[in-house]
Parts: structure tokens; C-alpha cells; sequence
């Protein structure tokens, strides 16, 4: 005779559904070597990635404090040397 299954109850469906939600937004499957397989996903911010990001709401201080030169953006305006007025 088969075994009977048992049902879940209502608390063990919404543990299994929060703890498959949790699964997704941590992991993504990807295909290597023709065998699909489980990664951990990149960490985002408001839908974009950290570099993205930082890219777009980071000021020049903020980039040359944590050496990140390439990102920094040279406008022809502020290159030309300043000249200070004695008050």
C-alpha cells in the first residue's frame, strides 16, 4: 500500500514560500559546463549594481578618498587654475 502524504499547514506553506522567496533573491541559476548550477548574485542597490551606484551618486570627494581616479569625471571649467581676490 502507498504511504499517504501529509498536507502542510497553513505556518509550514508560508515558511516554505518565505524561505523559496529568500532562495531566489539570494541565488540565480546559470548553465556551466552544460550542468546548471547555483550562484550567489550580485549585490544591488535600488536595482542597479554597487559600481552603477556609486558611479552615478558619488561626489569627487567621496571617489578620491577611496582611490576610485577612473571614475572621477574632468570638466575643462574646473581644470583652469584659480585666482584669489584679497578682500
Amino acid at each position: 500500500m502507498p504511504k499517504v502524504k501529509k498536507k502542510l499547514t497553513a505556518a509550514q506553506k508560508k515558511l516554505k514560500r518565505e524561505s523559496k522567496a529568500e532562495r531566489q533573491r539570494k541565488y540565480k541559476w546559470v548553465m556551466m559546463n552544460g550542468k546548471q548550477v547555483r550562484i550567489k548574485r550580485e549585490p544591488t542597490i535600488e536595482g542597479m549594481s554597487v559600481d552603477e551606484f556609486v558611479q552615478r551618486n558619488a561626489n569627487d570627494l567621496f571617489l578620491h578618498q577611496n582611490e576610485m581616479w577612473e571614475c572621477i569625471q574632468e570638466d575643462d571649467d574646473e581644470c583652469l587654475p584659480m585666482t584669489f581676490k584679497e578682500c
